[in-house]
């Protein structure tokens, strides 16, 4: 498995540069790649469960030659019907091996996306102001648990 420990940022990043942004983005192509296996032959959409966590859907929206788009989503059971909270849209760059959250991010139903959210703001509100920087350590944060949950989604073996 590998590991995001050695994504160094240059002493003169600061938390919301685009150097630390973009070291961010190449932690969350190797969380991701905790989830999820055969990216590029991943089926149009995938759902997976675990014990005790919520399913965990994962859709992709769009392929390109170097790109591809996805939507991760929790699924709740309202009153029989699922809702998707939070849905988030994720931009793999392969060649670059860097992954972006597109958003949005809204408040979460989840109470331990929740718990995560929280800090991700309270971390951010001195050091960076920019949306794309705390939607990207959400998502960076959510893979981490994820994984930590037991989610996975594999490309179909046909």
């Amino acid at each position: 498995m590998l590991s995001d420990d050695l994504c160094t940022v240059s002493w003169q990043a600061r938390p919301g540069s685009f150097v630390s942004l973009m070291t961010l983005y190449e932690s969350n192509f190797i969380r991701l790649g905790w989830v999820v296996s055969g990216l590029k032959e991943l089926s149009a959409s995938q759902v997976s469960t675990v014990d005790g966590d919520c399913a965990l859907r994962l859709r992709v929206l769009e392929r390109g030659p170097y790109t591809t788009t996805l939507s991760l989503a929790y699924l709740f059971n309202v009153e029989g019907e699922f809702v998707a909270d939070p849905e988030i849209g994720v931009r793999v760059y392969h060649d670059a091996r860097l992954v972006e959250a597109l958003g949005p991010a809204r408040r979460t139903a989840h109470p331990a996306l929740g718990r995560i959210q929280e800090r991700v703001h309270r971390f951010t509100l001195g050091a960076a102001r920019d949306s794309r920087w705390k939607l990207n350590v959400m998502l960076n944060k959510w893979l981490e648990y994820c994984a930590e949950r037991g989610h996975r989604f594999a490309a179909d073996k046909g």
